[in-house]
C-alpha cells in the first residue's frame, strides 16, 4: 500500500455485539469504536443494538471523509474557517426542514463572512444578528437560530464564545375565533374552491391547513371517505392521528387517484405558500374577515365548537391531534371560552 492511502473503512460486530471501523491508513491498521478521534461526537455503540451497524456505517463514511480531507492524516489540525465549514456543513446535514435549513444556512453564511473578515467571530457580532430584530418575536426566533449554530460550533471544539442574550417576552399571538362560520365559508366558496376545501378541512376535522391538509393525498381517506387516517410522520405531534370526516365534507369531495394530492391532482402537493398566497389574496377583498383571523382560525373554531359541545379536555387532545394534555390547557386560554356564567357566581342567601 502507498505511504500515503488508506482503505475504505470496513464495519464490523464484535462478539459482544460492538461494532467498529476496521481500515489501513498509510500500511497502518485502525479500529475505530466512535468517532472522537476525528472530533466527531458520533458513537455507534451508544444506541439501540438495532441501529449500531446503521450509525457504524455512517461512522465509516465520516472517518474516509474526514482523513481524506486532511491529508491521509488524523493529526492535521483543520484552520479556522476550514473547521467551520466542517462542522457547520455536518450541522446543515442533519434532517432539518426546508425553511429551517435556510435559516440555519442564511446565519452561517453571516457567520462565515465576519470569520474571513476578522479573523474570528465576537460575541458583539454574533448578539448583532438577533439585535437587528425590533419586534420581540422576531428578536427570539432568530436568537434561538443563532445558539443553535454557535452551541454547536462551542461544543465540537471551535473557538467561540456563547451569546449571553436573554429571550425577550412576547406578546402571544392569537388567532380570533369565527363567529360567523358558515358567511365566511360561503364567501371563501364563491372566491376558490381550493381554499373553500381547505378551510372546510380545517374547521371540520381539526387539521393544519399548511400541512396536514395541503399534503392530503386520496390514499389517506377510507373507502367511503368517512374517515382520514394520518400516519406520525405527517402530524406535527409524531403520533398517528385519524379523525371523522363530516357529512357536509364528504358531500363535496370527489375522488380520485389513490396515490394523488387531493388538491393538485397530482402526486406532489401544491407549494409550501400556496393556501398563505391564497388567504392573502382573500383577505384583501373579504368584508367579513375580522382583524387576526386567519386560516387557522377556522382550527380554533372547531376546537370550540368540541370542547363547548362536550366539555371534555381528553376528547379535544384527541381530536386537536395534541401530544399531551398540557398542550391542549395550554391551547385553550386563547380559544375566548367563557369559563364561568352568572350562576357560577357566589350568592348571598
Amino acid at each position: 500500500m502507498p505511504e500515503k492511502s488508506i482503505s475504505y473503512p470496513k464495519v464490523c460486530k464484535r462478539y459482544d455485539d460492538l461494532y467498529y471501523v476496521d481500515f489501513r491508513l498509510s500500511n497502518k491498521r485502525y479500529r475505530l469504536f466512535s468517532g472522537s478521534k476525528i472530533g466527531s461526537s458520533l458513537s455507534p455503540n451508544t444506541y439501540p443494538l438495532k441501529l449500531r451497524r446503521a450509525k457504524a456505517i455512517e461512522l465509516a463514511d465520516e472517518v474516509y471523509r474526514y482523513l481524506i480531507s486532511n491529508n491521509y492524516s488524523f493529526n492535521k489540525k483543520l484552520d479556522n474557517v476550514g473547521l467551520f465549514d466542517y462542522l457547520i456543513q455536518k450541522k446543515l446535514s442533519e434532517p432539518l426542514s426546508k425553511s429551517y435549513h435556510k435559516c440555519l444556512n442564511s446565519i452561517a453564511i453571516k457567520l462565515r463572512n465576519e470569520l474571513l473578515s476578522k479573523g474570528n467571530i465576537s460575541v458583539d457580532f454574533i448578539d448583532s444578528i438577533s439585535l437587528r430584530n425590533n419586534n420581540n418575536t422576531s428578536y427570539n426566533t432568530t436568537r434561538r437560530h443563532v445558539n443553535v449554530l454557535i452551541n454547536y460550533l462551542f461544543d465540537n471544539g471551535f473557538n467561540i464564545n456563547k451569546s449571553k442574550l436573554k429571550n425577550r417576552k412576547q406578546k402571544e399571538a392569537l388567532h380570533k375565533s369565527i363567529i360567523n362560520v358558515k358567511d365566511l365559508l360561503e364567501d371563501i366558496k364563491i372566491f376558490n374552491h381550493n381554499l373553500y376545501l381547505c378551510a372546510l378541512l380545517t374547521y371540520g376535522c381539526l387539521l393544519r391547513p399548511h400541512q396536514e391538509v395541503r399534503n392530503l393525498k386520496w390514499s389517506d381517506f377510507n373507502s367511503d371517505l368517512s374517515f382520514i387516517s394520518l400516519s406520525g410522520d405527517k402530524i406535527k405531534s409524531k403520533r398517528n392521528r385519524i379523525v371523522p370526516v363530516p357529512s357536509y365534507i364528504r358531500d363535496i369531495l370527489v375522488k380520485g387517484e389513490r396515490d394523488n394530492n387531493i388538491f393538485s391532482g397530482k402526486r406532489q402537493p401544491l407549494n409550501q405558500d400556496y393556501f398563505k398566497t391564497l388567504w392573502g389574496r382573500f383577505k384583501r377583498q373579504s368584508n367579513l374577515l375580522e382583524q387576526d383571523q386567519t386560516l387557522y382560525s377556522f382550527r380554533h373554531s372547531g376546537a370550540i365548537e368540541i370542547f363547548k359541545r362536550t366539555g371534555s379536555i381528553t376528547k379535544l387532545q384527541k381530536a386537536m391531534g395534541h401530544s399531551s394534555i398540557n398542550v391542549s390547557l395550554t391551547y385553550l386560554r386563547g380559544l375566548e371560552i367563557a369559563e364561568l356564567k352568572e350562576e357560577d357566581m357566589p350568592m348571598v342567601y
